[in-house]
């Protein structure tokens, strides 16, 4: 699990493997990853749009940008968090994320980006 805070938000991730397939002739790597936001700031605060950089072994990096988190635009209020999971897909056994979510604080009505550490993305057969 990593884990990071901005601005008093705190971001937790734990990965996992969930296996192969084949779609369109070419082999498919799936992961989940679960999500954890908490909110140990003073103010209340909202998610309302996300930003990923997926990097694969063998393609260019993916950018994914979107509102919410799964259709999602969680209120966090102090000492409250939201958990969610999610995945992608990989064409090779290793790879990576990273990102950001935009919030809002309802106090100072300003925006800010809360920083999603970059988390690996490994198959655990490809381990060495």
């Amino acid at each position: 699990m990593v884990s990071q805070i901005t601005r008093g938000i705190k971001i937790s991730v734990l990965t996992s493997f969930e296996g192969t397939y084949f779609k369109n002739y070419k082999i498919h790597f799936a992961f989940s990853y679960e999500i954890t936001i908490e909110n140990h700031s003073k103010d209340s605060v909202q998610l309302t749009s996300r930003h990923w950089e997926i990097f694969d072994s063998l393609n260019d990096i993916e950018v994914v940008d979107g509102e919410g988190i799964i259709g999602k635009k969680p209120v966090l209020k102090p000492g409250e968090f939201h958990t969610y999971s999610s995945g992608c897909l990989l064409s090779s056994p290793y790879g990576a994320m990273k990102g950001y979510f935009n919030m809002i604080n309802f106090t100072s009505t300003k925006n800010f980006k809360v920083i999603v550490p970059t988390f690996r993305l490994c198959a655990p057969f490809a381990l060495n």
